[in-house]
């Protein structure tokens, strides 16, 4: 079993009465972001709010903050991440918001402090480009959307 890599993550934030971002469990690999708004926020059934978290964040360099839904609002609510996953830049420093969506069939409220959304931090992989003249050939060739079958 290897050992859970861990990095410092520089964080200021405008909202001292709320937590910061957790891991819930020690297997957790998101932790949890929280709602940082004055006032409840209702979002209706097929429409989405930008959520501030009252965070700004310093991503050390060959890392991204992946903001992604949280299972137990899509399964009982309807509510997601709106672009999941977003990614947070190592060299933005604004304050971090979740664009939330509700695919559910009821108005949905977010308030105060409530778990919107998890925050995963990934390492980066920068790629180059190497224009080739042709490609290899593999058994799946230019096979797109349902060319594996069902």
């Amino acid at each position: 079993m290897s050992a859970v890599s861990q990095i410092v993550i520089r964080v200021t934030r405008s909202a001292a009465d709320l937590p910061l971002p957790a891991y819930q469990t020690a297997g957790s690999a998101g932790m949890d972001l929280v709602a940082s708004v004055s006032d409840d926020v209702a979002i209706a059934p097929g429409a989405w709010a930008l959520i501030g978290t009252g965070l700004h964040v310093a991503i050390p360099p060959g890392f991204e903050g992946q903001v992604r839904p949280r299972s137990g609002l899509a399964l009982k609510h309807g509510i997601t991440v709106l672009n999941a996953p977003g990614t947070i830049d190592s060299d933005y420093r604004g304050e971090v918001k979740v664009a939330l969506i509700n695919h559910g069939r009821e108005p949905f409220v977010v308030r105060r402090g409530e778990r919107i959304a998890q925050l995963v931090i990934c390492a980066v992989t920068r790629a180059s480009w190497n224009e080739v003249i042709e490609l290899d050939t593999t058994e799946r060739g230019h096979g797109g959307y349902g060319s594996t079958g069902r």
